[in-house]
């Protein structure tokens, strides 16, 4: 980015203007001040001022009649910061600096001039002549011919369009007018502005020199040094560090984007970990499927291979038991993809289940004739017990009974033979809590927090015993999810207890 194009050079140079308009405007408001105070100098009006001039050049001119006024007035006078102008008889105008004083003043200081030269060269003597005052020239006094307006109190009035005008003091050597000292009333604006420029100039320089540092540091420092941490941290998250945070200390606007941008960071952290894990998940369920797969594919590809080698002479009873591993094998195989489609349906549909009273009794009944046979066949009783308040539950009969049966197969499985699975529905905190319990060798705590993930073998944790595919708890965990319910597992040696907690059908009617 360009550096012109910063937001900080255009803040800043908004600040440098308006302090440097703001101090030229004090400038000329104070030189404009100065000017309508009528006094620059302390303790002496213009009129005393003017005399004491007229004075000191007629001391001059009668020591040396050739002398060089301009010369003069300049080194004397050009320090003074209230502008005169000098009119000899001869008609020179010289000025106390280089300001320059209005027509008007002008043509009625020659037209004071020519009168007074006039009385002169007749002999009269007015008293204007007279400089026996005790602090100067004594207060003139009008004298016939002159014009009423240039005399007032102070010795000045306002002549035509308004121009100050100052009685002027006359420069008398030896007897003759020799000219007139002139002193306006009020210093012309453009002599005080040339006059304290310099000065205004440099002060006003240094304070924009001093403001613009301490703005600087004060201000633009800081917010700069907390954008770019914000500029830096928005970097390194686009390029992947998601641990990547803003300082948002201090409450303010700056404070605010950094929080806003954190909890962005945050957010999209906590997306990226659960893509990742979904990711994880999937590429888990992919290499689980094609396991689960292949395997019963690759045992009936091997025995469908051998079965049709002509050359290969096999008895009836081996092939017939040849037959019976692909008759089992495509059943496995059968039921594998079965419960897949069972859990993608459970875990894809937004299709609520049915909400009806289920009576407990009737799915633990159900339970026990259902696996009657295999509990013969494995010595495992199955025993059942309903407390009061646990007599229904509200949900999906048929879902039901397919989560009941699911446990109830695992835990037979695992039971060791003359011990009993027990099926049991207690009340607790208006919720019906349902148990399947076995007392075989249990899960160890590494394996309790992945039971119900897909794929997840029972027989892995408990030695020695084949399982299922690994998708049963899976649907279980699906089915009591739909239900609103939870479940969860508890196990140690001996004991082994799955808990689901339904609502009671006690709590809503039915639908």
């Amino acid at each position: 980015m360009r550096w012109y194009r910063s937001l900080y050079f255009r803040i800043a140079l908004g600040v440098v203007g308006l302090l440097a308009a703001m101090l030229v405007v004090q400038a000329m408001l104070f030189t404009w001040a100065v000017s309508q105070s009528g006094r620059s100098l302390p303790g002496q009006s213009p009129a005393r001022l003017g005399s004491n001039v007229a004075l000191d050049l007629a001391n001059v001119l009668e020591r040396d009649a050739q002398a060089d006024l301009q010369r003069y007035v300049h080194d004397q006078y050009a320090q003074y910061t209230h502008p005169f102008f000098v009119l000899l008889a001869d008609g020179r105008v010289i000025t106390s600096g280089s300001s320059s004083f209005p027509e008007p003043l002008l043509r009625m200081a020659r037209e004071q001039l020519a009168r007074r030269v006039e009385r002169s060269a007749r002999g009269d003597r007015p008293e204007w002549w007279r400089f026996d005052g005790p602090d100067g020239p004594r207060p003139p006094r009008p004298e016939p011919g002159d014009r009423p307006e240039f005399f007032g109190r102070g010795g000045f009035e306002r002549g035509p369009g308004g121009v100050p005008f100052v009685r002027p003091a006359p420069i008398v050597v030896g007897g003759r007018l020799a000219g007139l000292v002139v002193v306006p009333p009020q210093a012309p604006f453009g002599f005080l502005l040339g006059r304290f420029a310099p000065m205004l100039a440099l002060v006003a320089g240094g304070v924009l020199i001093v403001g613009t540092i301490v703005t600087s540091a004060l201000i633009f420092g800081p917010a700069r040094r907390r954008l770019r941490a914000v500029e830096s941290a928005a970097r390194r998250l686009g390029s992947g560090d998601l641990s990547a945070r803003a300082p948002d200390r201090g409450g303010d606007e700056i404070a605010a984007v950094a929080s806003a941008f954190n909890a962005m960071a945050a957010d999209l952290s906590a997306r990226a970990e659960a893509l990742s894990a979904s990711d994880r998940a999937r590429r888990q369920l992919l290499a689980d499927v094609s396991h689960e797969l292949t395997t019963p594919v690759t045992a009936m590809r091997g025995y469908l291979e051998t079965l049709a080698m002509t050359e290969l002479a096999l008895d009836e009873a081996t092939r017939s038991r040849y037959l019976g591993i692909i008759s089992d094998e495509t059943n496995r195989l059968e039921r594998l993809i079965g419960d897949l489609l069972e859990l993608a349906r459970l875990e894809g549909s937004s299709r609520t289940f049915a909400q009806d009273r289920v009576r407990v009794a009737e799915l633990f009944d159900r339970v026990a004739a259902r696996h009657e046979p295999a509990c013969r066949a494995a010595g495992v009783a199955i025993s059942a017990s309903i407390e009061p308040g646990a007599d229904t539950v509200i949900g999906d009969r048929d879902r039901l009974e397919q989560a009941l049966q699911n446990l109830a197969a695992n835990a037979i499985r695992f039971a060791p033979a003359g011990t009993a699975v027990r099926l049991a529905a207690t009340p607790r905190n208006r919720a019906v809590v349902i148990a399947v319990a076995d007392q075989g060798q249990g899960i160890p705590p590494e394996h309790l927090p992945h039971v119900f993930d897909r794929f997840y073998k029972a027989d892995a944790a408990r030695e020695g015993v084949s399982g299922g595919s690994g998708l049963g708890l899976s649907i279980v965990k699906a089915i009591v999810e739909r239900h609103g319910g939870t479940i969860s597992v508890s196990s140690e040696p001996g004991r082994t207890v799955f808990e689901i907690v339904f609502a009671s059908g006690e709590e809503r009617p039915t639908s």
